[in-house]
């Protein structure tokens, strides 16, 4: 094997990675952006839970049979 065709090949195989590379770097982009998002969405439903929560220790209990009945 000749050294231009050793440095072709490593000329290649750098390209190579560096698109993989890329494209990890995107994937891991796009992960976090929706990491970040059910992050805050979670936050949000944990904090309707706890008022609902709250709300209903406050309310009179209502006298219905369960609902299986």
């Amino acid at each position: 094997m000749s050294d231009t065709s050793r440095l072709d090949e490593l000329e290649m195989r750098v390209v190579h990675q560096d698109q993989t590379i890329e494209d990890l770097n995107e994937a891991i982009t796009a992960q976090w952006k929706l990491i970040e998002r059910l992050e805050r969405q979670v936050a949000r439903l944990a904090e309707r839970v706890a008022d609902a929560e709250q709300s209903a220790g406050q309310a009179a209990p209502v006298d219905r049979p369960p609902p299986h009945y």
